[in-house]
């Protein structure tokens, strides 16, 4: 027998069969192929029983350091759903003219342009960035882990659930089709009815709250737990950009909070802060929506910045020049970023002397940036530079990001900008400084501090394989789309008129395919140096064992980073101690304290992703049940007590010890 139809609504709220894409063939093949893999991996986990093993030592991890890990195979992850929408768009804009309609409906393209934009931003982007800060900076500046370690796995775990929700979009419902940022009155309850923009509203503000949290803590991290003698101007110019960075997160994101939060009363509350009725205005939407957005671009590339720091140091054999140049021009453009946002609607019509302040501040945010360039270079320049995959990586970001640059201070003239923003001219500009600038940095990153992370290196012939793939792919990609830009093409179509365009077109999804050879010759690149993973342990003899190996620490560091708190007189610290064989005490060691590992943040969060599904779908009752259970976790971990322990003495011995054989054996 049937529920009653108010009894249903009440429990499956506006979710019915018909919100599944059966119609659509390409959902549905990629579900099942999506499927398949899912029910491949679960098996091969069962089968060699790594359940246990994987909640014991990662899921409940609150090692800053498996934490970073686990965020950059979360970011790897995305990337492959993000590019398979990047490549889906390029082939069917190269397909798509005349009567050629293309293979994707425009319902479809919508869909893809908007997740496309999400994910590489919320969900590639960002936990590459953080995974990065996570591992690196606390080893970096002499802390044992970051200030509330439990808090940095719930972090990671709400970042999880909001990339969760918005996997599940593919395949329940659908998602938004208003651009990455949901302009109103896009996205408003008329004209978007159904559930895409909510799952755009609550993925975000899960994600967000993971975001705001991690900024916090390493914030804090930073501030107070420098190693003695660490003064700020003693830190690596890493530790410096994820300072700066972590207050751009601070700072921005409860502005990002806001204005989903006033979007979703609107869709669903009836309130009407960005509608055209009762006062709303949706211009507000557009001023809050680029007060976060744009220091969100710095969020991301300032750690990329500080990646390029510490390769070109020890790649060109040679002290950074300029240190403090370096992080003055960090600070500025921190500071900076919060006076340039509106760049990104001249043509809304703010009026000439906004739009002039805006495009003055703008030109002014290239002086620090380009500072940092003539650093880098300077810094190459008499050094014995030695081309491995890090260094490569720099120096295709500074010829990508120096063009992209200097085509950003083109769309900062507002009469230009007038011309070129709805055009693919911004979109080849804003690939051209977030492939070129982040990407480019968090590969040159992984692939430098990979040694440090499991003590052997990446494989170098597929690394280089990798390299030129998304090098000359990129080129290809993105310059035609400069080109078609000019002629006045405008972006976000899925059809075109004119064939003479067509050729820009396919020139520009012959490049992604090659940006998809480098995608696959990263994921081998991973597969062989784990293979081979003994004949790339020895890295003795390598030109970037001086700083890799720099920190007192052991590649693989141990569970705890160190037994003895580090005493820091210089910016190089740890590598004058190598130079004058430092040695470690050999007694006065004392007990270690420790946190225990906790399944609560991973709990959590299974309650946060059931909290925003039901909310997407008005699941009123399971709302509040989620809700309430997530602060019912909350408050029983508060006062859970028994989660302290203290590691042996022997145990800090014998790992010291190990170490400083390790540093014997490289000094």
């Amino acid at each position: 027998m049937l529920a009653h139809p108010d009894l249903t609504t009440l429990i499956f709220g506006r979710l019915t069969l018909d919100q599944l894409p059966l119609h659509e063939p390409i959902v549905v093949g990629t579900f099942i192929v999506v499927a398949l893999g899912a029910l491949a991996l679960l098996g091969a986990v069962t089968y060699f029983r790594l359940w246990g093993y994987l909640w014991r030592e990662w899921f409940t991890s609150i090692d800053h350091k498996k934490i970073g890990v686990m965020y950059i195979i979360l970011a790897l992850v995305m990337l492959l759903r993000g590019f398979s929408d990047a490549i889906m768009m390029r082939a069917q804009q190269a397909i798509s003219f005349g009567h050629s309609t293309g293979y994707l409906p425009p319902f479809h393209y919508d869909q893809i342009f908007t997740a496309h934009g999400v994910i590489m931003i919320f969900f590639v982007a960002m936990p590459f960035v953080t995974g990065l800060m996570n591992f690196v900076m606390p080893l970096q500046i002499g802390a044992r882990d970051v200030a509330f370690p439990f808090l940095n796995n719930f972090s990671l775990w709400m970042t999880i659930s909001g990339a969760v929700l918005v996997m599940i979009s593919l395949f329940v419902g659908e998602f938004a089709r208003t651009g990455w940022l949901a302009y109103p009155p896009l996205s408003d309850i008329v004209a978007s009815p159904d559930a895409g923009v909510d799952y755009y509203i609550w993925a975000l503000q899960i994600a967000g709250v993971g975001t705001l949290l991690s900024g916090v803590n390493l914030l804090t991290t930073i501030i107070k737990m420098r190693a003695p003698g660490m003064t700020l101007m003693r830190m690596p110019i890493f530790s410096w950009t994820a300072l700066c960075t972590n207050v751009l997160i601070v700072a921005a994101f409860p502005v990002l909070t806001a204005a989903l939060a006033l979007l979703a009363l609107d869709r669903y509350a009836g309130t009407n802060f960005f509608t055209t009725m009762l006062g709303g205005n949706a211009m507000m939407y557009v001023n809050l929506i680029w007060i976060w957005g744009h220091p969100e671009v710095y969020i991301l590339v300032l750690p990329a910045f500080g990646v390029f720091s510490e390769v070109t140091a020890t790649f060109c054999r040679k002290r950074l020049f300029g240190y403090a140049s370096m992080v003055y021009a960090t600070v500025v453009i921190t500071v900076l970023s919060y006076l340039v946002w509106l760049h990104h609607f001249f043509t809304m019509g703010s009026g000439a002397s906004v739009n002039s302040f805006f495009g003055i501040t703008t030109m002014i945010i290239s002086i620090p940036t380009g500072a940092k360039i003539f650093n880098w270079l300077f810094t190459m320049y008499r050094g014995r530079i030695h081309f491995e995959v890090p260094m490569m990586w720099t120096v295709a970001f500074m010829i990508t990001f120096v063009i992209g640059g200097m085509t950003g201070v083109m769309l900062a003239i507002p009469p230009a900008d007038f011309s070129l923003h709805n055009s693919l001219f911004l979109i080849a500009h804003f690939h051209n400084v977030i492939i070129g600038g982040v990407l480019f940095g968090m590969f040159a990153g992984v692939n430098y501090w990979f040694p440090k992370a499991f003590g052997f290196r990446l494989d170098p012939f597929w690394g280089k394989c990798a390299f030129w793939f998304w090098v000359i792919g990129f080129y290809f990609a993105f310059m035609p789309l400069y080109v078609l830009g000019f002629m006045g093409v405008t972006r976000r179509l899925s059809h075109f008129d004119n064939p003479d365009l067509q050729k820009w077109f396919v020139i520009a999804a012959f490049g992604a395919f090659l940006i998809l050879l480098g995608i696959l010759s990263m994921l081998m690149q991973f597969y062989v140096s784990f293979r081979d993973r003994e004949k790339l342990r020895d890295v003795t003899g390598d030109p970037w064992d001086a700083r890799t190996l720099e920190w007192s620490t052991s590649s693989p560091p141990p569970k705890y980073n160190f037994a003895f708190t580090p005493l820091i007189n210089d910016n190089d610290a740890w590598w004058q101690m190598k130079q004058h064989r430092y040695q470690r005490p050999s007694q006065g060691y004392l007990p270690i304290h420790m946190p225990k590992n906790t399944g609560a943040g991973i709990i959590m969060a299974g309650f946060a992703t059931v909290f925003g599904f039901a909310m997407i779908w008005y699941m009123w009752p399971l709302a509040i049940i989620a809700f309430v259970a997530l602060l019912t976790t909350a408050i029983a971990h508060t006062f859970n007590y028994e989660r302290d322990y203290y590691i042996p003495v022997d145990e800090v011995a014998r790992v010291e010890a190990a170490r400083t054989e390790l540093l014997a054996s490289h000094v």
